[in-house]
């Protein structure tokens, strides 16, 4: 079975875009998808076999204020616009294709951090409600969004707690894996300043993300170090970016060339990457 394993990053997300384009013109479709935050929510689309969706919306909406700003923390508390981000583009003015994602017949599995526990919940993305409840939950990184309930039980960002779910695809069943990384090779994650703030701020109410938010680079430097091996024992195909862009990057121009950097990298590298494709 064929996963493909999604990293988020808010807008680095855009060069894991530009992957899975390439992917589907080029006929490659996995079985098994997972992913945390942007890397899931771009993933639906490469589910509902919808090439350019991402770019579309990226570079419609980046700068649209009712999409990110900071008039929308009256109503969402969130800067980002939750309403217009997960309804009213998808069901509205930049149409998911509902029927072909519910006609896939493989799984997609959301990653969530359960914000009481502070451990990675794993859920169904087949069972993805219209308003993408699931996705609103797995990008929601502290500081900047709210808790978002699912049956009375808050969660937070799915990169808290496993940033990169490799494992987690292994344990599914995945013998094969395209890793779609969003940053370099030589990136190492340490503890921001942003996190020692948001620790501050979740102590008393959710002391599990705070202490998620302090620990998480262990996690990710652990589990990008693993990757390696396993891309050295080509147990995994991996996909990186050679270029890093900001999280909250704006410029149009800059988001496109990370898309195209991701696209291209499939066709550079497609013979070898179906070559190790072969017999799974």
């Amino acid at each position: 079975m064929l996963g493909l394993v999604l990293e988020g990053g808010s807008f680095r997300g855009i060069f894991s875009a530009g992957v899975m384009d390439a992917l589907l013109d080029h006929g490659i479709m996995a079985d098994y998808v997972i992913g945390a935050s942007a890397g899931i929510s771009n993933g639906v689309s490469y589910v509902s076999k919808q090439p350019k969706r991402n770019l579309k919306v990226c570079l419609k909406y980046r700068n649209d204020k009712r999409y990110i700003g900071q008039r929308n923390l009256i109503k969402q508390r969130s800067i980002f616009g939750l309403d217009f981000v997960y309804d009213q583009v998808p069901n509205e003015l930049d149409p998911f294709d509902w029927e072909t994602y519910r006609a896939f017949q493989g799984k997609v599995v959301v990653v969530t951090t359960n914000a009481n526990t502070g451990k990675a919940t794993y859920m169904n993305g087949m069972k993805m409600d219209k308003k993408f409840t699931m996705l609103r939950a797995t990008c929601a990184l502290p500081l900047v969004f709210p808790s978002i309930k699912i049956k009375g039980i808050p969660y937070y960002d799915g990169g808290l707690s496993d940033p990169i779910p490799t494992r987690r695809a292994k344990r599914d069943g995945c013998t094969k894996q395209i890793i779609v990384l969003t940053r370099p090779e030589d990136y190492i994650k340490d503890v921001s300043k942003q996190a020692k703030i948001a620790a501050k701020v979740y102590q008393r109410k959710y002391p599990k993300i705070a202490e998620c938010m302090l620990n998480r680079h262990i996690g990710y430097n652990e589990t990008t170090a693993y990757i390696k091996e396993l891309e050295k024992n080509n147990e995994v195909f991996v996909f990186r970016p050679s270029m890093p862009i900001e999280s909250f990057e704006k410029d149009e121009a800059t988001l496109k060339r990370s898309y195209e950097m991701g696209y291209g990298m499939v066709v550079d590298r497609l013979s070898e990457l179906k070559e190790y494709l072969k017999n799974d």
